[in-house]
């Protein structure tokens, strides 16, 4: 892919007042990631902080996450092991070429953040359009969350009052409402009320061991089965040909990265495209280690009777599992704070702009504004959270918004960028590009519109 020098859609008027929208230049920036200032001279001179190393570690991190739990039950409704890692290395072609695309518009338009290049090269509407899909997908991704720590709780709980789970618990402060609701309160929505995020980088680290080590547990659990385990059937077709399309939205939000990919991309030291190619295809190809391998070795442990959290088939008393449990409630508690504030400052973005309020003019309503958003945001999130109690259903649907972030915003963007360049003659490489984008586009429209219609017709219906 030929690198361009000039900027893409280099009339801003439309959009200009973006600069003032404040920090909202750092909207999605991985907690970990340290960039220079937008139009610092350095940028592109070797100053950035990351390493290529580091910048894989990066995105393997920001991949890597609690949608590790779902795939051994998307591999059960693919149909089969067979079935399933097809169907990942299918999409993970685009998924890595929507990443390439990301930074070659990123370098072309000189903007450092997933939204700001979609507003430069694509224009207004997909732009506003891009930051409402981020603002729900990481809504959704909340209630997801919140949905993980009460199912993780409840096994916890169970093995602790040593009650038979079919039977229930009696006690009201074992009631799943209850213990998703204290832990919310007590220590999410104080990590969330925060201006600043930066405290959370430390994060990071907690969050790769659990999800390596829930990993080792299933693969584990497999290799050498507790004695209990009933044989169960393993598919190895799919129920129906529209099934394989049901485990769409597990790998796309599995492997959903691209938005917190550009801060990483400028954050390098050599922020080149080819650089970046191979960084993004080292991260993919762990992550799909690592859910492969959980999905496999899942989905083989208890065939078409896996939980859509896998963690959930297993018995409430296996201490490595325990362990496992505590991991991903840990996980959790600090990615629900960053989630929110992408999507709070997404929000506060988009209020500015229908204002006409510069940060430095909002300066004394902003605390007040942001208490009464992240108040609304919690309480919403876990109202939805405690009355939906299947992952699945949430996954469902926050999965097609991450399909519009892997294959249509990176394709219309390829489209626009293309259509840009001022050439005399059309090469076969221009027009293998343009169909390349046309494509991902259709792709990501597709597999939005089919899981968004099977989300509403079929999981919120039932």
């Amino acid at each position: 892919m030929a690198q361009g020098t000039g900027s893409i859609n280099s009339d801003y008027k439309d959009w200009e007042w973006s600069d003032d929208a404040g920090e909202r230049a750092r909207l999605l920036q991985s907690p970990s990631v340290e960039t220079v200032p937008k139009n610092s001279e350095s940028q592109g001179n070797g100053l950035g902080a990351t390493s290529a190393l580091g910048a894989v570690f990066i995105v393997v991190n920001a991949a890597l996450g609690a949608g590790l739990l779902n795939f051994p039950a998307a591999f059960s409704m693919a149909g089969g092991v067979a079935a399933g890692i097809s169907l990942q290395m299918c999409m993970l072609i685009f998924i890595i070429g929507g990443l390439v695309i990301l930074a070659y518009c990123s370098q072309a338009s000189n903007e450092r953040t997933y939204q700001e290049v979609v507003w430069a090269v694509c224009g207004k509407v997909p732009g506003v359009l891009c930051e409402v899909a981020i603002a729900v997908y990481t809504f959704g991704t909340c209630i997801a969350f919140l949905i993980i720590i009460g199912d993780q709780e409840d096994k916890i709980i169970a093995a602790l009052v040593k009650e038979p789970e079919e039977v229930g618990s009696s006690r009201w402060y074992t009631d799943r409402k209850f213990t998703i609701s204290i832990t919310a309160f007590l220590l999410i929505l104080p990590l969330s009320i925060p201006k600043e995020i930066g405290f959370q980088k430390y994060a990071s680290s907690l969050s790769v061991i659990g999800t390596w080590y829930v990993t080792a547990v299933v693969i584990i659990k497999y290799i050498w089965p507790d004695k209990e385990l009933v044989p169960v059937e393993i598919p190895t077709s799919p129920s129906t040909w529209t099934a394989v399309f049901n485990a769409m939205p597990t790998i796309c939000f599995g492997f959903q990265c691209h938005v917190s990919s550009v801060p990483v991309f400028n954050s390098m030291k050599q922020p080149e495209v080819k650089t970046w190619g191979a960084v993004v295809t080292a991260a993919m190809v762990i992550a799909l280690f690592v859910y492969t391998g959980t999905g496999v070795c899942g989905f083989l442990t208890f065939g078409a009777g896996v939980e859509q959290d896998v963690l959930m088939s297993y018995p409430s008393n296996d201490i490595p599992v325990a362990l496992a449990r505590a991991f991903i409630i840990l996980c959790v508690l600090t990615s629900y704070p960053i989630l929110h504030f992408c999507g709070r400052a997404v929000l506060e973005g988009l209020w500015l702009r229908y204002t006409g309020v510069t940060v430095e003019e909002d300066v004394v309503r902003e605390r007040r504004r942001r208490l009464l958003q992240t108040i609304s945001w919690f309480l919403l999130t876990l109202l939805l959270a405690l009355f939906i109690p299947d992952i699945g259903k949430v996954i469902s649907v926050i999965g097609g918004l991450a399909a519009c972030f892997i294959f249509v915003f990176p394709g219309l963007c390829l489209i626009q960028a293309k259509l840009s360049e001022i050439q005399e003659t059309r090469a076969i490489s221009w027009w293998a590009q343009v169909s390349y984008g046309v494509f991902m586009v259709t792709l990501g429209a597709f597999i939005f519109g089919q899981t968004t219609a099977n989300a509403i017709f079929v999981d919120l219906t039932a």
